[in-house]
């Protein structure tokens, strides 16, 4: 059990440093940060909320399946908001990004708040 704790804390530190590297890279060139950073850091996000929540994710119980279905509700009514944003935004020319930009934004946003749903509602229940 200790195990995988590590192994995600360790795939996090990586995400992490991956991340910071490419900020640095794009700061460097001049430029805006690569979108593929931000990916990083959901990942990185990923990784530590199941290093936290790995010793419960084993169990295969009530507890665990309720914040699975509470996570998912939360991230999935979270995703509706983040499109209704994403299209005011858009749509007003408030913001002018390429469709590429938008999804890498989109799934960074979901991965990160799935995951940080999982870790709240485990704090909860």
């Amino acid at each position: 059990m200790i195990y995988g704790r590590f192994l995600f804390s360790v795939l996090g530190i990586v995400h992490l440093l991956s991340a910071g590297f490419l900020l640095a890279i794009g700061l460097m060139a001049g430029s805006k940060p690569y979108m593929i950073t931000w990916l990083c850091v959901s990942m990185a996000v990923m990784s530590f909320s199941m290093a936290y929540l790995y010793p419960q994710w084993v169990q295969k119980d009530e507890r665990m399946k309720l914040i699975r279905q509470k996570g998912m509700f939360f991230s999935m009514t979270a995703l509706m908001l983040y499109l209704i944003v994403f299209m005011i935004l858009l749509g007003f020319k408030i913001v002018s990004l390429p469709a590429l930009e938008v999804i890498y934004i989109l799934t960074a946003l979901l991965i990160s708040t799935l995951f940080l749903s999982f870790v709240i509602y485990s704090i909860i229940y």
